[in-house]
């Protein structure tokens, strides 16, 4: 893949690899250009077996300030005012957030400054989130005539009802302590505390092993869509699979033994 510099990456021994927006210019918004390189992360991520977590971090004031409006807005001179390349966008935003929810790695959002609509469904995409006390959060389309309707698909996933429809309704800004009283992250730290944590979080995840941690995401997603009897038909199916596989007899074996397991990844 041709790496650019909107999206930087570095990974660490430990397999945690650090994803980074880098576009302060459009603070971090997720343009044509920014979808593509999530986009093309994410598809390599789940294949490479050096990477065992993701923390998704950004540069600059905001985390991400959601689409590109004005680049939007250009698409508006097209015959059909625009339809098909605003089609196009939301298709492209809406596969990279299922990519983050498919991806095998687990994926935690470090967040330090604003995170705005399709910034806010971003966090909310990602299976973990830790946010500096300064950040904030919010779903503002309803200020400028347009619902935040994408967003509302992760956020409405991650919080109550009545606290997603406050953020939509409202679209004020939503403050670090509140957003983590309302589920949409798991931790409000000190601002110089936020890559230490996000980081030791990272790395407690990336101790473990990969082939279960794999199995354990996908499974939470498939059966939150499930009723209840599906539900726990399918989960101890997984379980008994689970059961059989290599690292859970490892693992088993060596908390009956009173020793650290020596994973295999499979």
């Amino acid at each position: 893949m041709t790496t650019t510099q909107l999206v930087l990456r570095d990974l660490a021994p430990e397999g945690v690899l650090r994803l980074t927006l880098n576009d302060n210019s459009r603070r971090n918004a997720l343009s044509e250009s920014m979808l593509t390189e999530l986009q093309g992360h994410f598809d390599e991520i789940g294949a490479d077996p050096k990477v065992r977590v993701v923390i998704l971090a950004a540069n600059g004031p905001a985390f991400c300030a959601g689409h590109d409006l004005k680049e939007m807005t250009k698409g508006r001179a097209a015959d059909d005012r625009g339809r098909a390349y605003f089609t196009k966008i939301m298709g492209m935003c809406a596969n990279v957030m299922q990519s983050i929810v498919n991806c095998p790695k687990p994926v935690i959002a470090e967040v330090a400054g604003i995170a705005t609509a399709a910034g806010c469904q971003l966090v909310a995409s990602c299976d973990l989130a830790i946010a500096g006390e300064t950040a904030k959060f919010s779903t503002p389309g309803v200020h400028i005539g347009l619902f935040c309707s994408t967003p509302m698909v992760a956020l409405s996933r991650n919080v109550s009802n009545k606290h997603a429809m406050e953020m939509l309704l409202m679209g004020e800004m939503v403050s670090a302590e509140r957003a983590a009283e309302m589920g949409l992250v798991n931790r409000c730290v000190p601002p110089e505390a936020l890559s230490e944590t996000a980081t030791a979080w990272a790395k407690t995840i990336a101790s473990k092993s990969s082939m279960t941690l794999a199995t354990g995401k996908k499974a939470f997603y498939t059966q939150r869509e499930m009723p209840l009897g599906e539900a726990y038909a399918y989960a101890s199916e997984v379980m008994v699979n689970n059961m059989l596989a290599r690292d859970a007899e490892e693992g088993i074996g060596a908390f009956i033994e009173k020793r650290e397991p020596k994973w295999g990844d499979e």
